[in-house]
């Protein structure tokens, strides 16, 4: 550590230098992108009063499992949300479904 921050400490700060999007919901680097059962990552714009995540004009990113996901799609169906950017995520790697989407 230098400074005495941490490497995803690091890795975050040289990720907004470079000109990358703060969210509310999940960091970058959160522990949840390498949780075992997450297998998606998205970021989102909150539509809604009635979103079950979020309020009403946030940009959200959360790392989900295929449940999560499943949900997520659902109120992107139903409009509390819009889906911006979708990841697999394998192992903590994120694998986006196209190269011009959001980060």
């Amino acid at each position: 550590m230098s400074n005495g921050k941490t490497i995803a400490q690091q890795m975050e700060e040289a990720r907004i230098q470079a000109g990358a999007q703060n969210y509310k919901g999940h960091d970058y680097m959160d522990m949840a992108r390498f949780d075992k059962n997450t297998q998606h990552m998205i970021i989102f714009h909150v539509l809604t009063h009635d979103s079950p995540v979020g309020d009403k004009g946030d940009r959200m990113r959360l790392f989900l499992s295929d449940k999560g996901y499943q949900k997520a799609l659902e109120n992107e169906k139903s409009g509390n949300i819009q889906i911006l950017s979708h990841a697999k995520v394998i192992r903590g790697n994120l694998l986006y479904d196209r190269k011009d989407q959001i980060r």
